[in-house]
């Protein structure tokens, strides 16, 4: 079985080229540059990472950046003036606040707090369920990145069996929606499979394309999918890793190794998904701008 990469590192700096000459675009008319404005609460490095990522891509595309870090002693009170400062500044065009939030605030009350015209994480209850109905909106980062990839790669997704595993708001219950979407990249029958779902594997062997999105490191292995089987891989986990310079290592939450070679396309971890949210990120941004 020939195994082939869907590569996000590759298909995002392919979208990144377009948005920066659209921006370019834009400032030689006299239009104002797409700013996004990134909120950090607390010291954790996977976050600190992930908003510095999202920080370089936004100056690589033209794009101005604000990141707006916080002590994880801000009250819940204090984030939602920060955010609602943001929403009636005109000069930002996308707001994101970098997940999780420390256990004394409410993420729902926070995202929801956000204008939803500036929630280019796309996790407001606005956009969801214009989502929902196929309606113009700011999708989820993650998902719509995901769709992007396989648009890119031209995989052919119409009558397929995919199966997700995993339910989030984040990931597994967005792009279940949007892939059974009618429409190009779309119309797969989907399957959402989850914490309670007895004997996963008769699922996941049946599958055209599995979509692993729980957060467990090589939870998906070999004998749980069929030969040729597309595979995208969302998980992204930190493993501690004395051989590594850094103290650790990343994982999928599939078992790369043995999945690999039975695939006919699969997601690297990292430089599969993750770029691709970022990218995302930055369309949404971009789009966000352009109808102001």
């Amino acid at each position: 079985m020939t195994t082939r990469i869907l590569d996000g590192k590759f298909a995002s700096e392919k979208i990144k080229q377009e948005i920066a000459k659209e921006v370019q675009s834009i400032k030689d008319n006299g239009g104002k540059c797409p700013h996004l404005a990134a909120i950090l609460v607390g010291n954790d490095g996977a976050s600190q990472t992930y908003v510095g990522n999202k920080e370089r891509s936004c100056h690589q595309v033209g794009f101005d950046s604000t990141v707006l870090k916080f002590e994880d002693t801000i009250t819940e009170s204090e984030l939602l003036e920060v955010i609602d400062n943001l929403n009636n500044d005109a000069n930002i065009d996308g707001i994101i606040v970098q997940l999780p939030l420390p256990s004394h605030i409410n993420e729902n009350k926070i995202i929801w707090a956000i204008d939803p015209k500036k929630d280019v994480d796309g996790f407001h209850p606005a956009n969801v369920g214009k989502m929902t109905l196929g309606l113009p909106s700011l999708l989820p980062a993650t998902p719509s990145g995901i769709i992007k990839l396989l648009e890119i790669y031209g995989i052919e997704t119409a009558g397929k069996n995919c199966v997700i595993i995993g339910r989030s708001n984040i990931v597994g219950r967005p792009l279940a929606n949007l892939l059974s979407h009618k429409g190009k990249y779309a119309d797969c029958t989907v399957t959402l499979c989850h914490s309670q779902t007895k004997n996963i594997e008769e699922y996941t062997r049946n599958a055209d394309i599995v979509v692993a999105a729980l957060g467990s490191p090589g939870f998906l292995k070999a004998d749980m999918i069929k030969v040729g089987a597309i595979v995208i891989d969302v998980g992204i986990t930190r493993i501690p890793d004395p051989t590594k310079k850094s103290g650790y290592r990343l994982s999928g939450d599939a078992d790369y190794e043995s999945v690999a070679p039975k695939c006919s396309w699969i997601t690297p971890v990292p430089g599969g998904v993750g770029p691709m949210t970022i990218v995302s990120l930055l369309s949404n941004t971009l789009q966000s701008a352009k109808e102001k």
